[in-house]
């Protein structure tokens, strides 16, 4: 079998690094098979002294600094550590099942692909936390990308966390070091501009756990939209209708709330805007809580709101932040193809 190099970029997972430590641990993959890089953001919550612990009795673990302290800089910092021949990336606050590992190789060995993964399930440790998980498995919450809910082995446009062989980061360089959120989405487009293959396997299954407060969650998916805006500057040719959709209705939220305000007629505009969305919400969540539970009713729709509205004032903002950035591809292509390992 290959040589495995498996990153993990986190920062602050006091809480949650031994699982995912033990998690690893328990491949069914031999561990002198794997070599484990820990990418901390210099981490000041005990992280650090956590993971120098497992190092300790566990000589596959390495301790990288990623003084960036955001994914992009930390998968970069593992990558030019590693030495293995394939890459597979696992995240902060998730856990991979113990064949995680043997089928992320499987699947890359059996399709040729330049990219595998599996889907995102996601968990909740609280009540929102559990509506969001189930708002995030919806079309409704997050629109029709595969990697949510696909129970079929498919060739995709993106996979959850993934893994590599070494050499896609030769060809078409790390990630996108600018991009807090949507280094993912940036860098699986660009490995399909160049003709690379992405597939999703169900069954390489993992546990993610989701933000578990409304506050967490905003920021979350405001970032999302925020940062996507930069993803379409570099990409234009490569986002679809599903990430339109949540700025789009709060433009029109905004404009008409504004024009209820300033003119006579202008809540004959919010009234259709506004309710439209309120019937969708509560029958989205009406029938998903019918499939998942009648207790996470009354959580639902705050949930779905949450990610649509917060995405959305994301996006807007960033079009606003990034306004002067428009045209970049061609010199973003040129400096990004210096950067590789």
């Amino acid at each position: 079998m290959a040589m495995i190099s498996l990153i993990l970029p986190i920062r602050n997972e006091a809480n949650f690094i031994r699982k995912n430590l033990d998690a690893i641990l328990a491949q069914d993959t031999p561990m002198d098979e794997i070599e484990i890089l820990v990418a901390d953001g210099m981490s000041t919550d005990g992280t650090r002294e956590v993971i120098k612990e497992y190092q300790q009795d566990h000589p596959s673990i390495h301790l990288v600094d990623n003084p960036g302290k955001i994914v992009p800089t930390g998968i970069n910092a593992a990558l030019r550590h590693a030495k293995g021949d394939i890459v597979i990336r696992v995240d902060g606050h998730t856990l991979i099942a113990p064949d995680y590992v043997r089928k992320c190789v499987e699947t890359l060995q059996r399709t040729k692909a330049d990219n595998a993964g599996g889907c995102m399930t996601a968990v909740g440790t609280t009540a929102f936390g559990r509506a969001v998980a189930l708002a995030t498995s919806t079309p409704f919450g997050i629109g029709n990308s595969q990697f949510h809910y696909s129970q079929n082995e498919v060739e995709t446009d993106s996979v959850y966390m993934g893994a590599w062989p070494k050499d896609v980061f030769n060809r078409i360089g790390l990630f996108d070091e600018e991009l807090v959120r949507d280094q993912d989405d940036e860098f699986n487009y660009r490995l399909r501009e160049h003709g690379g293959k992405i597939v999703l396997n169900p069954e390489i299954r993992s546990i993610y756990s989701t933000r578990s407060t409304p506050k967490s969650l905003w920021k979350q998916y405001f970032q999302y939209g925020f940062y996507k805006v930069r993803v379409l500057q570099k990409h234009p040719h490569q986002m679809s209708l599903r990430q339109f959709i949540p700025p789009t209705f709060v433009f029109s939220l905004i404009g008409s709330l504004l024009l209820a305000i300033f003119t006579p007629w202008g809540k004959w505009l919010l009234l259709p805007v506004l309710g439209s969305y309120l019937l969708a919400n509560v029958a989205a969540s009406f029938y998903t809580a019918s499939k998942k539970g009648w207790r996470h009713l009354l959580v639902l729709p705050a949930a779905f709101a949450i990610i649509h509205i917060s995405y959305g004032l994301g996006f807007l903002s960033g079009l606003v932040k990034f306004w002067n950035r428009w045209g970049e591809s061609e010199r973003y292509r040129k400096k990004r193809d210096d950067n590789i390992l």
